[in-house]
């Protein structure tokens, strides 16, 4: 199993940027991140090609429907195959979502959690035991919402810094720390983002994340991966790695695919603001 260079920069594996990225020229990203299960099972020209860009670039996984948050039980054979998956490709990293995306089948979207201690017990056990099936340390992220979950009377709520970093402990996992997440929920639910980004555990990122968003009004956000960063995620982007050093950083664009010179430059951008504002000496200090 490979690992990320701290002063990586990484693009999505998306199946419309197939040709330029196994065109591209070296240099132009460090790794490729990919969702396992648009990919596990997949042969032919695809397939072939996915196994192409493995060879000659370093992968990283982000799952989308493990539901870590949910009640029903794991799905071990999916995780089972997902640890195949991962040791083919020698893959660096494997993240999921903080939240929960199942109720009697998929959802199709990443719902919130309850930020209280019971719900912290009930994710912190599921990732654990994902953990030991996938073999591996994982990361989870931080994910944006729109609406909080009700705590029960006799529960005390979080906030969600405090339930993040209670989970992260527990668990014993790392976190996959999306700043445009934290840009957005921060707008919508009315806190202060560079507050929440201090309280992070340094320690425990493994990963950054950045990303578009649409602006449906001043006071509402929506994280849509479809659109440039904006300036306000490139300050906080700034804010992060002058606090926590150089961290892997991928760009995420999911919809609206640029031309890949577009996000190539997006990448320039990511590589200037890391070179200029993580400071040389600060070492990752999770191995």
């Amino acid at each position: 199993m490979s690992s990320l260079a701290d002063t990586s920069v990484g693009l999505g594996l998306r199946r419309a940027l197939m040709g330029p990225l196994r065109n591209a020229a070296a240099g132009d990203f460090d790794f490729l991140e990919c969702a396992p299960e648009n990919w596990i099972g997949v042969g032919g020209k695809l397939g072939e090609a996915l196994d192409e860009l493995a060879a000659r670039h370093t992968i990283s996984c982000h799952g989308l429907s493990l539901s870590l948050g949910g009640f029903a039980p794991l799905d071990e054979t999916f995780l089972a195959r997902v640890r195949r998956f991962l040791d083919r490709h020698h893959v660096a990293l494997y993240s999921e979502h903080l939240s929960y995306c199942s109720d009697d089948g998929q959802l199709y979207d990443l719902l919130p959690l309850p930020f209280t201690e019971e719900a912290v017990h009930h994710v912190a056990a599921r990732i654990r035991q994902t953990q030991e099936i996938v073999g591996r340390r994982i990361a989870v992220e931080n994910v944006s919402y729109y609406a909080t979950m009700p705590v029960d009377g006799d529960q005390s709520a979080l906030d969600e810094a405090t339930f993040i970093n209670a989970v992260l402990s527990e668990a014993d996992c790392d976190l996959l720390l999306d700043v445009n997440n934290v840009y957005v929920n921060a707008i919508n639910h009315r806190y202060d983002p560079h507050e929440f980004l201090a309280a992070m555990p340094a320690q425990r990122i493994a990963c950054i994340h950045v990303a578009g968003h649409y602006d449906e009004a001043d006071d509402l956000k929506v994280d849509t991966h479809g659109a440039p960063v904006k300036d306000a995620v490139w300050s906080l982007l700034r804010e992060a790695y002058r606090r926590f050093g150089a961290r892997p950083t991928l760009l995420e664009r999911d919809f609206n695919i640029p031309s890949y010179a577009e996000l190539l430059g997006e990448l320039d951008t990511v590589r200037r603001v890391m070179r200029e504002h993580a400071p040389a000496s600060h070492a990752h200090a999770h191995a």
